[in-house]
């Protein structure tokens, strides 16, 4: 518990830092909401032109967009450096995080709390214009709320573990920015969509190596179109804790081989 408190003191030290500078903070919030609502706008015109896509109609496409963001911001918002680790290594910031008094991997998610406003807006916004449509189509019922904040957690939980694992190679390679396009970014916009776009090869990386696909795709079924049955979600949260399990035994292994800069 002193941990967490402590914990909870760094993040609330970090916020009150982002908070100095409220017309940066608010202004970023406004640009990031424009460019993600025009961002999905872009792909619900085409949805409307063609009538959906793979059988997948404009709000099951919109609950899965909304769904993946809004995952992404709980995972960047309380680890956003567990992205940036590299640049700890590169300068050698991480020998000041070793001397705090609390384990590695906290210390580093204590650094830089991102509040992001816009983004939640965004997802927010989407999913529950979403999900009052299929609400009023019948499609689902209002246990699919509960279930998707479920989600929503689970899937910021898949994120955050492949995000520290692609993180934790750069205690041998260092640089991992161009790994990081792959798995993270690339990946993560890939899962926005349904993965029968996808070739079979394609999304069978997406179900193994990088398993964005339980991230929304795969509860998706069950919640929005009822097959399979409540078995997926129960595999989603399996898949997310042994996810986050692996992830943190490989991070104790390469924060095992850390070498200090000496600076």
């Amino acid at each position: 518990m002193n941990l967490v408190r402590l914990y909870v003191m760094l993040i609330r030290a970090s916020i009150r830092s982002r908070m100095q500078y409220r017309f940066n903070f608010w202004l970023s919030t406004l640009l990031a909401t424009l460019v993600n609502v025009s961002e999905f706008l872009m792909v619900a015109v085409v949805l409307v032109r063609f009538d959906g896509i793979q059988g997948w109609s404009l709000y099951e496409v919109g609950y899965l967009y909304a769904v993946i963001s809004l995952s992404k911001v709980i995972y960047r918002s309380f680890a956003n450096d567990v992205h940036n680790l590299d640049r700890y290594l590169v300068n050698g910031e991480l020998d000041q995080l070793l001397t705090r008094p609390l384990p590695l991997l906290l210390a580093l998610m204590s650094q830089n709390f991102r509040i992001m406003l816009g983004e939640t807006i965004q997802g927010g916004g989407i999913l529950a214009v979403c999900l009052v449509m299929l609400l009023q189509q019948g499609q689902v019922g209002w246990i699919a709320i509960p279930l998707t904040l479920w989600i929503i957690l689970t899937g910021a939980m898949i994120l955050f573990a492949i995000g520290l694992t692609t993180s934790t190679f750069g205690f041998w390679l260092t640089k991992v920015e161009v790994l990081q396009t792959l798995t993270e970014d690339a990946a993560r916009s890939a899962a926005q969509y349904p993965l029968t776009l996808y070739p079979g090869w394609l999304r069978s990386i997406f179900f193994t190596f990088i398993p964005v696909a339980f991230a929304n795709y795969v509860p998706s079924l069950y919640v929005l179109r009822h097959e399979y049955g409540p078995w997926l979600l129960v595999a989603t949260t399996a898949v997310a804790l042994l996810c986050l399990a692996g992830v943190l035994a490989f991070w104790r292994v390469g924060a095992s081989r850390y070498q200090s800069t000496g600076s």
